[in-house]
């Protein structure tokens, strides 16, 4: 039986990926596009589904739903999920600490995929980045990510996952966002993070682990958001039927 799964901020770069993915996946029907009141594309229909501004009458139809749209505006769906029952993923990036702590909240009435890159492969590489940590515990360590122009937070959300991943590997350190002025040399409990910002970059993200003569240099490279979109629609169809918690992409792919 097809997953029947809604779509908040369908308007958005993401959300049309999504739906795209989605509607073209044999095991998933797509049942709900959602964006905020007063959108253009309230009342569109796309994929033989119309846009509608009714979170809650949406989730009514749907199996699953993945939000992504904004740090509150997520978090303020995630209520509605919780209230409705319904499976979630959110793919928002820029969620503070509260919002975390109330997604971790809500988690415990419905399953939750919360996680800061849908990409399957970018996720594998939170899991090699703690590794390599761990095994080179002398090595200077630093995040470096590049993303378009109209990205409004930094660092990205999978930079800091990145660095924390860095963080658990060594079970230690310190992070340092940027260096300006006469900041004095590199402490060795440092983990760098940067931003770079600039064109139409849909998101690269490099660690480095730099010692004496040698380095070695992590990269990951997002050329289309469809990468984003695959992810989210696997992560909605593994959620269906877990128990009410908190998930990450990580739990999706077997890694833990």
């Amino acid at each position: 039986m097809a997953l029947k799964l809604g779509v908040i901020g369908a308007g958005g770069r993401m959300g049309r990926a999504i739906a795209d993915i989605a509607a073209s996946d044999p095991a998933v029907m797509l049942s709900a596009l959602v964006d905020a009141r007063g959108a253009a594309c309230v009342g569109e229909t796309r994929h033989g589904v119309r846009v509608t501004d009714d979170v809650e009458g949406a989730l009514k139809s749907v199996d699953a739903v993945i939000d992504f749209t904004a740090p509150s505006a997520s978090v303020g769906n995630a209520r509605i999920a919780a209230k409705t029952g319904v499976s979630l993923v959110v793919g928002t990036t820029g969620v503070d600490e509260a919002g975390r702590a109330t997604l971790a909240e809500l988690a415990r009435q419905i399953p939750l995929v919360f996680s800061p890159n849908m990409s399957l492969s970018a996720n594998v590489l939170f899991d090699v980045a703690q590794k390599v940590a761990g095994l080179l515990p002398s090595y200077d360590a630093e995040v470096v990510e590049i993303h378009h122009n109209l990205k409004k937070d930094s660092p990205s959300g999978t930079a800091q996952r990145l660095a924390e991943s860095v963080q658990r590997g060594r079970k230690a350190g310190r992070f340092v966002y940027g260096r300006h002025g006469l900041v004095g040399q590199r402490q060795p409990d440092e983990i760098g993070v940067h931003a770079v910002r600039g064109g139409d970059v849909v998101g690269d993200h490099t660690v480095l682990f730099l010692g004496n003569g040698e380095r070695i240099e992590l990269v990951h490279r997002v050329t289309s958001r469809s990468a984003f979109a695959a992810g989210a629609v696997a992560a909605a169809k593994w959620l269906v039927g877990k128990p009410a918690g908190l998930y990450d992409m990580g739990h999706v792919l077997g890694l833990k």
